[in-house]
């Protein structure tokens, strides 16, 4: 088994907690509490990312998202910290009052690039076309997948599972519930269960994606992982739970029931 290196940037272990909500009673992970301006999921994998760009000695790193992505303001933050450049490929509209993430964005000098929603389809190729004119002027760049769900990048969540299991004792949960939008953390959550032997549920709630694309897009990031890195896992495929109903209103949109229900914790109005 190959075990990817990675740089440390995020504050972990976070805590474990039991917390209520309506009067049912629940564990958290406090995974937002993995920094301040760096906060979220995002950071466990740019934290191997990080440290593949650094090692290539890159002058950009290049990501995706939408206008208010936390992972297009995780990586530019983090990339800045290590001297290296970012450039952000953003759906959404340029002519805007920069707020939120973007406002960030914007703090750490990214380069950003706004693409129509039709566009942005088609991100990928922008991406490249931008690579191929940096290499003509000596730069090197290095591309960073919409929330950095790679198979290098998902170890930020297969260590996740290591860590937490290494906080309760995780035979005694029936699983595990989380948001998912580039299936990273859940394949991440997928890989790391199969790893250390346990088998328990991952509830999904996808947050613009159908369930059977999501589900797709899960399995192949968990199983590309597992041939690269030469893991040799069987990957329970029937621990996925995804659900996509949720979220009628639409990705960057929320309606006003659901600000009142996530006041109780920091979660991200993105996505909820």
């Amino acid at each position: 088994m190959k075990t990817p290196n990675k740089i440390n940037l995020a504050n972990i272990p976070t805590p474990f907690l039991k917390t209520q909500f309506n009067g049912s009673k629940f564990f958290i992970k406090r995974d937002d509490y993995t920094g301040v301006e760096l906060s979220g999921n995002k950071i466990r994998k740019l934290e191997y990312l990080l440290w593949e760009a650094k090692k290539q000695k890159v002058d950009y790193v290049f990501t995706r998202g939408g206008d208010q992505s936390n992972h297009a303001r995780a990586t530019c933050i983090a990339a800045s910290s290590l001297g290296i450049k970012s450039k952000l490929f953003l759906w959404g509209n340029e002519n805007q009052n920069p707020d939120g993430n973007l406002f960030l964005d914007k703090l750490t000098g990214a380069d950003i690039k706004f693409l129509t929603k039709k566009e942005y389809h088609s991100v990928d190729d922008y991406m490249l076309e931008e690579q191929n004119i940096l290499k003509k002027k000596k730069l090197k760049s290095y591309i960073i997948p919409s929330g950095g769900s790679s198979p290098l990048g998902i170890w930020g969540y297969i260590n996740f599972i290591k860590e937490l299991s290494q906080q309760t004792d995780l035979t005694k949960f029936s699983g595990i519930l989380s948001a998912t939008g580039s299936g990273g953390t859940a394949a991440g959550m997928l890989v790391g269960q199969a790893l250390l032997n346990l088998n328990f549920k991952l509830f999904l709630v996808s947050v613009i994606e159908s369930k059977e694309i999501m589900r797709e897009e899960i399995i192949f990031l968990a199983e590309k992982c597992n041939y690269e890195f030469g893991l040799k896992l069987k990957l329970n495929y029937n621990n996925l739970e995804i659900f996509d109903t949720f979220s009628e209103e639409g990705y960057k949109n929320i309606a006003p029931k659901k600000i009142e229900v996530i006041k109780n914790f920091l979660l991200s109005p993105v996505f909820y």
